[in-house]
């Protein structure tokens, strides 16, 4: 039995997707492979018996994924398995950012005597609001949860602009025919009422929201962060917020500064805090890491190539290594020196980076192993 070390609550059904052959522990000084959540891996002295990382959920920002794959270590997470929870919660947040709903229950409560309907009738004008029907809502970024937002969005009646240059075929298949895709990020800005984030947090993203995209926007506009706090510069949207070129902040993700303010409203990471996502998640991540584990197949890796193919032959090897000329050569070289039959070959590269399956007709022993290990350019060889 393998053990699965767990820094993390994993949700109980990842350890029934991982099956009898696996063990989620919270402590183990050799197991195989690692799932977690939130937990920050920077600091973290990760067992050289680890091959593979499973993060349950999409973001990876408390992965040291570069480093990992310099060690040959897989990085997984789940792409999609929480989408719906953070869809509905985007929606939500639509309606928080047009309606003074939250401000109108805080002061409800502060109503006494008998007559707070009377009251309640009286005041409710400070809190009135607008609907999101007719309004246009600009999508950033359409992955699985962005194209939730905006195929959600043009059932209740708003016009929806969808911005993502790197969109996946799967996502523009499932993307609304009435939704009009945005090819510049600024035509995006200048005609959305609503805006909302569905990027991950990289170089290019970081501080996407700041005072001259901004500048930009329609006045009034409201904004919707349920991606990465990082994306947005909070004193330039605490500024616009005061200026009245912002209306409504509404991000998951809490600062000191945020707090208190006027027409920002924080919610405190829920995105994918729901029951059936955490499920999701879980059996998603237990899933990639026992048909890597067993098979050796990637599948939504964030650091190495997508490769997999169906088990042939007596024995498979798959092989870690940099993506440069000849190495492929160089193991197959190896292989067939040795005599032996290679019944199928897949080889996928991303970046640096590259990924090989063999399967071959019959057994190899150690030594085959060592060989190829020895290698210019090799990172980690298995033998399944």
């Amino acid at each position: 039995m393998k053990d699965i070390l767990k820094l993390n609550a994993i949700s109980p059904l990842a350890e029934k997707t991982l099956g009898k052959n696996y063990k989620l522990v919270e402590n183990s000084t050799s197991p195989v492979a690692v799932m977690l959540r939130s937990f920050s891996m920077h600091d973290y002295a990760l067992p050289e018996s680890v091959i593979a990382v499973a993060r349950a959920g999409a973001g990876v920002n408390n992965i040291p994924v570069a480093d990992y794959a310099d060690r040959g270590v897989v990085v997984f997470n789940t792409p999609g398995a929480n989408a719906n929870a953070v869809k509905e919660l985007c929606l939500a947040a639509l309606l928080l950012a047009s309606r003074g709903i939250i401000d109108g229950v805080e002061w409800t409560k502060t109503l006494k005597g008998d007559d707070v309907a009377k009251q309640a009738e009286k005041g409710k004008k400070q809190f009135a609001g607008h609907e999101i029907m007719g309004k246009t809502l600009g999508v950033v970024g359409l992955g699985a949860i962005g194209v939730q937002v905006g195929n959600n969005a043009v059932r209740l009646g708003m016009n929806v602009l969808g911005y993502d240059p790197f969109i996946s075929i799967d996502s523009a298949w499932k993307l609304n025919h009435n939704i009009t895709k945005i090819d510049s990020l600024d035509n995006l800005f200048e005609d959305a009422d609503y805006i909302t984030l569905h990027v991950p947090l990289t170089d290019g993203t970081r501080g996407l929201i700041n005072a001259k995209t901004i500048a930009k926007m329609k006045d009034g506009v409201n904004i919707v962060n349920l991606s990465r706090g990082e994306l947005c510069v909070n004193a330039d949207i605490i500024a616009a917020i005061k200026s009245g070129k912002i209306h409504s902040y509404i991000t998951d993700f809490a600062a000191p500064e945020l707090l208190n303010v006027q027409g920002v409203t924080v919610i405190p990471h829920l995105g994918a805090s729901t029951e059936e996502a955490e499920d999701n998640c879980a059996v998603m991540a237990a899933q990639e890491l026992v048909d890597f584990i067993e098979n050796g197949n990637i599948k939504n890796s964030v650091n190495f190539p997508a490769c997999s193919a169906p088990r042939v032959g007596k024995r498979r090897i798959t092989v870690i290594h940099r993506n440069v000329k000849f190495v492929l050569n160089s193991i197959t070289d190896i292989v067939s020196g040795a005599g032996i039959n290679i019944e199928n070959f897949v080889s996928q590269s991303r970046g640096d980076y590259a990924y090989t399956i063999l399967d071959l007709e019959s057994d190899v022993d150690d030594k085959l192993l060592a060989k190829v290990c020895a290698c210019d350019n090799i990172i980690k060889v298995r033998k399944i």
